[in-house]
């Protein structure tokens, strides 16, 4: 028996014959995988009931993509994983993934992709929002892939994020109200509620935030830093008939944030953000063999940046936006030795821009140029899955993109090739993968005549720019043993035109750029725990990395400077770990905790023939709580508990030098209550 399109996540499979025991097993579904069960069924002893239980294999032969897959409860128990701005569902868990200048890294690069139940959500930006991409309370599963995508799961080579968001069917007409308090004035709150039928379900929720710690400061004081926002989302999911299911996801988000100063900066600039998403997805069960997915979607994505009139040298004007509208149509056949994905991904797309600077300090002439472009990517995909044998699988296939923009027009054919073993008696499963990528660029590279004039007299110039071009080797093994899981990869990235950015003279307006190319390599490792004595459970993730630029600037803005070889990227780290534990103890408590230790990101100021590091940093985050009944639960959470707030990265972006942030303290209420009819 097959069953197809099951969502990402965690699942117990019951098999139940009149005369025979009930069967279970545990299985997680992982995108790109077809994980099979076997049971065994023994007869039912008279008059009893008996339920058998085995753990399956927690070693995957399906996939070559190195996976991490992020719960529920992880989010909720994790010390500030929920916080509506937070990013440590994915910090915390993801080897090789770091926060510094305000922007999520990846390994070694920017450009990562956001899905929703497995349709892409397209931005080509970079480093134009500080904000994430959804409220972690709306999530109940993350998966995250670093690498190794087959040909139908895109190009974002550093990392892709599958969201599977809350539905309603676990809820009864129940909703829940979220609220917390802390220092900095913070304060993250949420209300949502969901409920379902046989056929129907749905979830919404509404969210606001608010503190006066946003982003990184430049110096220790926390100076001109509020942030604050709101938002909502809906799912709902419709099963019209055994055929014929439907699933619409919308969000909204804008959020404000005050770029912090230094004593005696005149400086007061603030970003206003804002993004809108609208997702359908028809899924049509075509028979027990072939499902057929199609998924229109929307997609905004705004950043305005206002400086003060009276800032000084500069006051900084930069507004963008971005509107999306396209689709994804994906063909799924499952043979007895193959499955086989077909389809298409595309969009169009328009952005527009307004640059201003006011020089109060008359070095230069005030302007002020806006521009408006559109463009188009268009993706045909096969991808083949061939299992050799129940040991053996085989992944192959081709991604043929076309970009359209305003002055480059480009075509790619991107071809990957997978494979995986599981060695017989001990489980362990070895998987090795090469395969290219193309990321389209940005639309948005120059502005109009005023802009190009300053520029100029600034001995700068735009460039075209081109696609990202990628080259990934990998090899991985995941080894589980007695309910642990340990998986380990080495992998190897060869970058053409790599993504990206800088900031014009002394302001906070960034514009993306390219490089000749990239090298980043490095090994990674992941460790995680089942419940130990129904106790607790333990996650280690770690990164050892360098990535390295080479050559010269040849898209963007650039200043025309020679070659320079290979050089260190100013987010290049080579040690990165996080390990976490959470334990449930007596009297409905738990507590956990976890712990960063970063090697030192690029001194900047260190001189390019003997490129230095800033020193290591060391963090521990701890969050308690205890739950009185089903309904009501209080938790106290500690961030940076040793308060070592330290300079950690001297890159120039969004307010200049970055320091890491403080000691956090904030208490936090959740309170679940029925309504409606359904009240019990």
């Amino acid at each position: 028996m097959a069953f197809l399109s099951i969502p990402v996540g965690d699942y117990i499979m019951a098999v139940n014959q009149p005369g025979f025991s009930m069967a279970e097993q545990n299985v997680t579904v992982v995108s790109g995988s077809s994980p099979g069960l076997h049971f065994q069924l023994k007869l039912a002893p008279t008059n009893q009931t008996v339920t058998v239980t085995a753990q399956a294999e927690t070693a995957s032969v399906e996939t070559a993509t190195p996976t991490t897959l992020v719960t529920r409860t992880d989010i909720a128990r994790t010390p500030g994983a929920d916080r509506t701005n937070s990013l440590a569902i994915i910090t915390d868990f993801v080897p090789g993934a770091w926060e510094t200048h305000d922007q999520l890294h990846v390994r070694g690069g920017h450009q990562v992709s956001w899905l929703i139940d497995g349709v892409e959500i397209p931005n080509t930006n970079i480093a134009s929002n500080i904000g994430p991409q959804f409220n972690p309370g709306d999530i109940d599963y993350l998966e995250v892939q670093r690498g190794s995508y087959a040909a139908d799961e895109g190009d974002r080579t550093y990392g892709i994020f599958n969201v599977v968001p809350r539905t309603g069917f676990e809820r009864n007409s129940e909703a829940e109200l979220v609220a917390s308090a802390g220092n900095f004035y913070q304060s993250n709150d949420q209300l949502n509620f969901g409920s379902h039928t046989d056929r129907f379900a749905y979830y919404a929720s509404v969210n606001g935030n608010r503190s006066n710690l946003g982003i990184q400061t430049p110096v220790g004081q926390v100076l001109h830093d509020a942030e604050n926002g709101y938002g909502g989302f809906g799912s709902a999911i419709l099963n019209a008939s055994p055929a014929h299911q439907f699933r619409f996801v919308t969000s909204l988000r804008r959020d404000y944030y005050q770029i912090p100063v230094a004593p005696g900066d005149q400086q007061a600039d603030g970003q206003h953000e804002a993004d809108a998403l609208a997702s359908l997805s028809w899924i049509w069960t075509l028979n027990a063999k072939t499902v057929l997915l199609v998924a229109p979607f929307y997609h905004y994505n705004g950043a305005n940046l206002d400086g003060s009139a009276s800032d000084f040298p500069v006051s900084t004007t930069s507004h963008h936006a971005s509107r999306y509208a396209g689709g994804q149509a994906t063909l799924t056949v499952s043979l007895p030795k193959n499955e086989l994905h077909a389809g298409f991904f595309g969009f169009g797309q328009h952005d527009s821009q307004l640059v201003g600077l006011n020089f109060n300090d008359f070095s230069a002439a005030n302007f002020a140029d806006n521009a408006a472009v559109s463009g188009s990517q268009e993706v045909i995909f096969l991808e083949d899955k061939l299992k050799l044998s129940p040991w053996v699988t085989l992944t192959g296939g081709v991604r043929q993109t076309h970009f359209s923009g305003s002055t480059v027009v480009e075509n790619a054919t991107s071809p990957r090739a997978g494979i995986s073993v599981r060695i017989p008696r001990i489980n362990v499963v070895l998987r090795g993968f090469y395969g290219d990528f193309y990321q389209g660029p940005p639309l948005v590279t120059a502005l109009g005549p005023a802009l190009n004039n300053f520029i100029a007299a600034s001995s700068l110039a735009f460039i075209p720019l081109h696609g990202e071009r990628d080259e990934e080797q990998q090899f991985g093994i995941t080894v589980p043993f007695r309910g642990w899981s340990l998986d380990t990869d080495e992998f190897r990235t060869h970058v053409r035109n790599f993504f990206d950015h800088n900031p014009i003279g002394n302001s906070n307006a960034f514009f993306p750029l390219t490089i000749d190319g990239a090298l980043i390599r490095g090994w990674e490792l992941t460790l995680r725990s089942p419940r130990i004595q129904r106790t607790g459970q333990f996650h280690l993730a770690y990164s050892n990395q360098i990535a390295q630029g080479r050559g010269a600037i040849n898209g963007g803005l650039t200043d025309f400077q020679p070659s320079a070889g290979f050089f260190l990227l100013d987010h290049d780290q080579r040690n990165t770990l996080n390990a976490g534990f959470d334990a449930t103890l007596p009297w409905h408590t738990f507590a956990s905790t976890n712990v960063y230790y970063g090697s030192g990101f690029l001194d900047g100021t260190s001189p390019a023939e003997n490129q230095t590091h800033l020193p290591g940093h060391t963090t521990m985050d701890i969050s308690m709580g205890k739950s009185f009944g089903e309904n009501f639960s209080v938790s106290a959470t500690a961030l940076n508990v040793a308060n070592r707030h330290l300079l950690t990265d001297n890159s120039l972006t969004f307010g200049g030098f970055h320091y890491n942030n403080p000691r956090e303290l904030y208490v936090e209420v959740r309170y679940k209550f029925h309504y409606g009819r359904d009240k019990h």
